[in-house]
């Protein structure tokens, strides 16, 4: 299957923001203190700028099928980053995409001096969980930073220079 990785534009928010909510319903997480209610889920565009910031779109023949973030994370220093909103529609998951993706956020994190990347998540991703372990990322007792999403009850951390 052939995949592109693109950087996020405005003509992307209204597309990524379905994409997200969809896959949230999917796994029974549309609810409040998780991106579905998140009100920057509908303009991730002006979420993702900056120079400490990015944000992938990754298309399939020009079709929008997921993406994922990095900034920093909020509330914490500015050695930590956060690998934010990773959603893939399901006719390509377990296809290798997401591991790329999540591949390309974390060096793009390196390359630009961050240290360390959290993550947070829910029970109901174990897939993504089990990849994420995969990519280094190991379970934390309690949440870093000020994310907002409060429903997330799985925390990470991976540290970016062991690598």
């Amino acid at each position: 299957m052939n995949y592109t990785f693109k950087t996020i534009t405005a003509g992307d928010d209204a597309v990524l923001a379905k994409l997200v909510r969809q896959v949230l319903t999917e796994f029974g997480i549309n609810r409040p203190g998780t991106a579905y209610t998140d009100p920057t889920t509908d303009h991730l565009s002006r979420l993702y700028t900056g120079a400490r910031a990015q944000y992938w779109v990754v298309t399939v023949d020009e079709k929008i099928v997921g993406g994922a973030g990095i900034r920093q994370l909020e509330g914490s220093n500015e050695d930590v980053c956060e690998l934010q909103r990773v959603f893939l529609l399901p006719g390509y998951r377990g296809k290798g995409i997401a591991k790329n993706l999540i591949i390309k956020a974390l060096q793009f994190a390196k390359d630009i001096g961050f240290k360390e990347c959290y993550l947070e998540t829910t029970p109901e991703l174990s897939q993504a969980i089990g990849l994420y372990l995969k990519l280094g990322f190991y379970h934390l007792d309690q949440a870093m930073g000020n994310t907002g999403h409060f429903t997330c009850t799985t925390y990470m951390l991976k540290d970016l220079l062991k690598d």
